[in-house]
This record gives structure tokens, C-alpha cells and sequence, in this order.
């Protein structure tokens, strides 16, 4: 047996290597490790894209080679391709490309036919998850698919902006409406709540005549839970793994990356999400973000992201299915075992979550549905047969990490003004 296989009743397709693909600039992505992690116990030649050679995903045992690529995201979309092509050729084979941000999601299905002859992936509408990934798009298609979502605005002018203005309920939201403005020049930085007319209007200043931005209802966190469903569909939009949880923590307060959640059943969620995926006649990995808002007993749809999660490896089944392995299993012609999802497990982010914990700590927010104690824990960077990456995030973050925590906090403070932190 291979050095980095491990016991699950099924067996993956080790001829077929995958591709880790990301082409934001951000070294420390854990879910990309945890990809790297999952595949390569199995046996999997796993192969990934790095900002440079250093940054965990590179130090990562399991990998069996980082193509050194440094890219923003912005750049032209033949550019990306013809890199992506380059790469293929070099490892040799056809393989299994796995996404984790929106820009290589959106670059692989709109260049299909351009990738389709190395690589292997789900083949989907080619616009379907450029629409999916856009705030205003997803919007749309809520609507016309009777799914529940936050009511919203898309202004196209600052004239749009006064207007609502005068008739809005505050606190509102405001997002950027596309999700890759936030590698060129945001109107906001991230999720902002925005508690008056006037501080509206103040943000409003320097979002140009062109405002790239969502004004969406506010749903209080008073009132509301954070769900998370990831999951893995087929050809046929039939999913072939589903999990469903709940956030508790997440860094910045209340509206950035998961820092810590549980494994929870919900029945009900699944359903709405294979029931949407199904009428859109997506295929491949989610990460779909919902708020269930109390006052009215709906599950409402706040991000749809068309490619894996960061926090994917907080979902296993009994079987030792997460998506990224569901994904590989049925690209490569081979059965994806049935098996339940480990209840209570929970996952945290060891080098976000002790700032989320003391920000939750002093805000007395709590999650209901949280279990009082996990039946385990996965860690996002710590792994015993792997300890590399971890040790590599530690050094990484010594000094330009606790820059990037103050600069956050700094951030949320200034947003205090018009109510940064919600959403």
C-alpha cells in the first residue's frame, strides 16, 4: 500500500492526479491543503497552483508537485487558459481539476471546450456559475426559482442610491455586487451594515456614478443562525454527497470565512438545496451560505459558491466521502458510497478562530443549534501525518499575520460608523 493511502471501503482512480486551481493571492488558503490532504491519503497524485514556494499548500507531504504561478485573478482570461494548458501538459495526463475560488470556477466552465482535452470536471451552462457567484445573479435567481433570499437593491447610479435612501428600513447591507471586484478596487470591504440614511449616503460618496454594489435587507443576528450546506452533485444534478452545518464563529465577526462550525442535521436545508441545484442544473461542488431568520421561519440564500469550500473537510460521511473526493470518484467512472454524516463533528481554523472567539465572547452571541461538545474535531492547518503546512502558516503569520488581524479589526472598527459587521 501506497505511503499516503488510508482504510476507506472504496478505491479511488490513482492513474488520474488532480489539479489544485486558485487564482486569487492569498497564501494562506487552508481549504486548498485540506484538498491536497484528502486526495493524497487516498493514493491521488495531487498537483497544485502557489503563490510562491513557501506558502502551506506547498509544504504539504502530500503533494506531489506546486506550480509555482503567481496571479491576481484579473488577469486575461486566455492568459489563465493557456497557463492552465501549460500545466497540463506538464504533468502529462488527463486531470482532475479542482477549483477553489470563484475566478478558476467561472474561467473552467466558460473555457470548456478550450480545457476539455486535459483536464476533467463537471460540465456545466457555461454562464450558469458566473451568475451564481455574483450577488445580483444569484438575487435573480432566487427569485425566479421561489427560493427565499435577503430583499435587495442594485442601484445603477448615485441618483438609485438617494432614492433608497429616503425609503429604506435601516440597519441595510451593503456587498459588492460581483464577486471579483474584490481583487480590483472594492466599493466595500466585504459585508457592511449600515445603520442610518446618513451614513448611507456618506459610503455612498466614493462609490463613483457606476455603483458596484447590493443594498440588501439586514437580517439581525439576534434573530438569525448561519447554515452552511457543501456539497457534490453529478452530471444529472443528482447529488452524490450532502452535508449540511452551522456556523458558530467567523472572522470578521458575524461576516467573514467560517472560523469554527458543527456538523448539523437539517433535513429540510438539504432539501432546499438539492431542490435549487436540481431546477438550475448545476453539477460539481457547492458552498452555499444561508441565514435562517427566525421572524418569519425561512431559510434564506446569501452566497452560492459554485466551486469548494474552504471548510470542506468539516464534512465526511461514515464512508469517508467529503465532495472533493465524491467529485473525483465520479470523474473518474467510479461509484460514490452512500454513508451518513458524522453529527456533532466540528472544524475549526486554529489561526482565525481565537480573535472570532474573544469577538463572539464579548458580543454574547451564541448559536442554538451548536452541540454542547463535538463527537470530534477536524483543525484546518494541525494534522499529525502532515504537519507541515501548519508549521509554515505559523511562520507566515508571525509578523504579516498579526499586521493582517489588526488590519481587520481596524477595519471593523471604522466600519462601527455605519455598522461594519453584519449581514
Amino acid at each position: 500500500m501506497a505511503r499516503n493511502a488510508v482504510s476507506v471501503p472504496f478505491a479511488a482512480d490513482r492513474d488520474v492526479p488532480a489539479l489544485i486551481v486558485k487564482f486569487g493571492d492569498y497564501p494562506l488558503h487552508h481549504g486548498g491543503v485540506g484538498a491536497i490532504r484528502s486526495l493524497g491519503r487516498l493514493g491521488v497524485p495531487v498537483y497544485a497552483i502557489t503563490e510562491d514556494p513557501y506558502t502551506p499548500a506547498a509544504a504539504s507531504r502530500y503533494l506531489r508537485r506546486a506550480f509555482v504561478w503567481p496571479t491576481s485573478g484579473t488577469e486575461e482570461a486566455g492568459h489563465l487558459v493557456e497557463g492552465l494548458l501549460r500545466i497540463g501538459r506538464r504533468i502529462g495526463r488527463p486531470t482532475v481539476l479542482v477549483p477553489t475560488d470563484e475566478e478558476a470556477a467561472v474561467l473552467i466552465a466558460e473555457h470548456q471546450d478550450d480545457l476539455a482535452d486535459a483536464f476533467l470536471f463537471p460540465r456545466v451552462d457555461p454562464g450558469l456559475p458566473r451568475r451564481l457567484a455574483s450577488k445580483q445573479g444569484l438575487h435573480e435567481l432566487c427569485a425566479e426559482h421561489g427560493v427565499p433570499s435577503p430583499s435587495a437593491a442594485f442601484p445603477q447610479s448615485h441618483g438609485d442610491v438617494e432614492a433608497f435612501a429616503r425609503t429604506a428600513r435601516f440597519p441595510v447591507v451593503a456587498k459588492n455586487r460581483e464577486a471579483f471586484v474584490r481583487r480590483r478596487r472594492p466599493a466595500v470591504n466585504g459585508t457592511t451594515r449600515i445603520t442610518t440614511r446618513e451614513g448611507l449616503l456618506a459610503l455612498a460618496r466614493d462609490w463613483g456614478e457606476e455603483p458596484g454594489v447590493i443594498l440588501q435587507e439586514y437580517l439581525p443576528r439576534e434573530e438569525a443562525e448561519d447554515w452552511i450546506v457543501h456539497a457534490c452533485f453529478g452530471a444529472d444534478a443528482t447529488p452524490l454527497a450532502m452535508f449540511t452545518g452551522v456556523k458558530v464563529r467567523s472572522w470578521p465577526p458575524h461576516a467573514g470565512m467560517t472560523a469554527s462550525a458543527y456538523v448539523v442535521e437539517n433535513p429540510e436545508l438539504a432539501d432546499l438545496a438539492a431542490r435549487f441545484v436540481k431546477q438550475i442544473g448545476f453539477s460539481g461542488i457547492v458552498d452555499l451560505d444561508l441565514r435562517f431568520d427566525r421572524r418569519d421561519g425561512q431559510y434564506k440564500l446569501l452566497d452560492f459558491n459554485p466551486r469548494m469550500g474552504a471548510q470542506f473537510r468539516l464534512f465526511e460521511s461514515d464512508a469517508g466521502v467529503d465532495v472533493v473526493r465524491a467529485m473525483h470518484l465520479d470523474l473518474t467512472g467510479r461509484a460514490v458510497p452512500e454513508g451518513e454524516q458524522r453529527t456533532g463533528h466540528r472544524f475549526v481554523v486554529e489561526n482565525i478562530d481565537l480573535p472570532a472567539l474573544l469577538a463572539y465572547r464579548r458580543s454574547g452571541y451564541t448559536t442554538p443549534h451548536a452541540p454542547a461538545r463535538a463527537s470530534g474535531t477536524e483543525l484546518a492547518w494541525l494534522a499529525g501525518d502532515d504537519p507541515m503546512p501548519f508549521l509554515t502558516m505559523v511562520a507566515r503569520c508571525v509578523r504579516p499575520g498579526a499586521k493582517h488581524l489588526y488590519q481587520l479589526w481596524r477595519t471593523g472598527r471604522r466600519g462601527a460608523a455605519t455598522g461594519s459587521g453584519g449581514g
